[in-house]
């Protein structure tokens, strides 16, 4: 098993346990029912900041929710994305797949903040503390993936007597 793993490929995967599950489950629940998923626990600061200050109808509100449901399923697919990448070696020590753990760390915050603004907005504060928590999960995990560099493709470096005594002739003599 290797163990080179790079450390912004370890936070993100475990990033990738917590949001794929959770974020798909709230998704899959907004539509099948879009009304009462935007209402579960996670989405109650969208659904009250959208019924006291948005004021608006019946189906713009469904059309709503199935747009954060969007949203939430597109963080979830890059995850996904991003997971897939990771189980190969090659592209995990190179930092290929990091494009798309880009994508759901920036699309996912945009989310979170947004709905962290929201639950602000109408006194929510058990939501509040939830997407302050998610949001600070995605910006960390951002932050390091900024911060750390690509692994460099390593050269080999060995040198023998033979490579010696052609470069230099008089560091076999001394001996």
């Amino acid at each position: 098993m290797s163990t080179n793993w790079r450390i912004s490929s370890f936070n993100g995967a475990l990033l990738a346990a917590y949001f794929i599950p959770t974020w798909t489950i709230v998704a899959f629940k907004i539509m099948i029912s879009p009304i009462q998923g935007l209402y579960v626990r996670p989405n109650i600061s969208v659904a009250l900041f959208i019924s006291d200050h948005l004021q608006l109808t019946a189906l713009n509100t469904v059309r709503f929710a199935w747009l954060l449901a969007l949203g939430k399923l597109t963080v979830v697919a890059f995850f996904a994305v991003f997971v897939i990448l990771l189980t190969r070696p090659s592209i995990r020590k190179t930092g290929g797949c990091d494009e798309a753990l880009g994508m759901a760390l920036a699309i996912g915050s945009l989310i979170s903040f947004a709905s962290m603004v929201m639950a602000s907005q109408v006194g929510e504060s058990a939501a509040l503390r939830l997407h302050a928590t998610e949001l600070l999960l995605l910006l960390g995990t951002a932050i390091v993936l900024v911060i750390e560099r690509p692994a460099l493709p390593q050269t080999d470096h060995s040198v023998t007597s033979s490579d010696l005594s052609l470069q230099h002739p008089r560091i076999l003599d001394n001996n």
